[in-house]
């Protein structure tokens, strides 16, 4: 990774959900937030740092919430929506798309740890009528190619798993 200037200013904003999916889904394993909140600052000045949760009731999810907060992150959470026939929806896209403008003005760099593509456009206007630098971070294995592609500088998370992904120790050695 290109070292930053130490003085620039950061937000970070992380869809945890869409990090938790990637993780679960391709390494069987849970995301280390707090190793990932330092991958993301790299020494610079960190103005704000957002984590979107979905609530859907779980006992552990409290637990959850607060270590984030502990780390540094500022949660924004939001019930999970069940619809008609037993569908769940919980995204929260809109959201992190608005938080990213609203605060890009007070930073040189918004930070988005999401693989999702419907975040192009977000990466797009926060460059170009915004001003700022923007960085991806997620698994290259599930993240959009042209989110990658659009974006200032791009952060694999597959390259990073040593760091990255919690130990599971519950589970035998392999």
């Amino acid at each position: 990774m290109i070292s930053q200037p130490k003085d620039q200013r950061i937000g970070v904003f992380v869809d945890v959900q869409n990090l938790y999916y990637s993780a679960k889904n391709i390494y069987n394993s849970k995301i280390n937030f707090k190793e990932l909140l330092k991958i993301a600052v790299d020494g610079r000045k960190l103005i704000r740092a957002l984590a979107y949760v979905i609530k859907a009731d779980v006992l552990a999810e409290k637990t959850f919430f607060d270590a984030l907060e502990q780390i540094g992150y500022e949660i924004k959470s939001k019930d999970l929506q069940v619809f008609f026939g037993g569908f769940k929806k919980g995204d929260w896209d809109v959201g992190i798309a608005m938080d990213a403008i609203e605060v890009a003005p007070k930073v040189d760099t918004v930070v988005i740890v999401s693989g999702d593509g419907d975040f192009l456009p977000l990466v797009e206007h926060l460059q170009r009528a915004m001003g700022c630098r923007v960085e991806v971070i997620a698994f290259g294995k599930s993240g959009s190619s042209m989110l990658k592609k659009g974006a200032d500088n791009f952060i694999d998370l597959d390259e990073r798993t040593r760091y990255i992904l919690l130990k599971d120790k519950r589970r035998k050695a392999e």
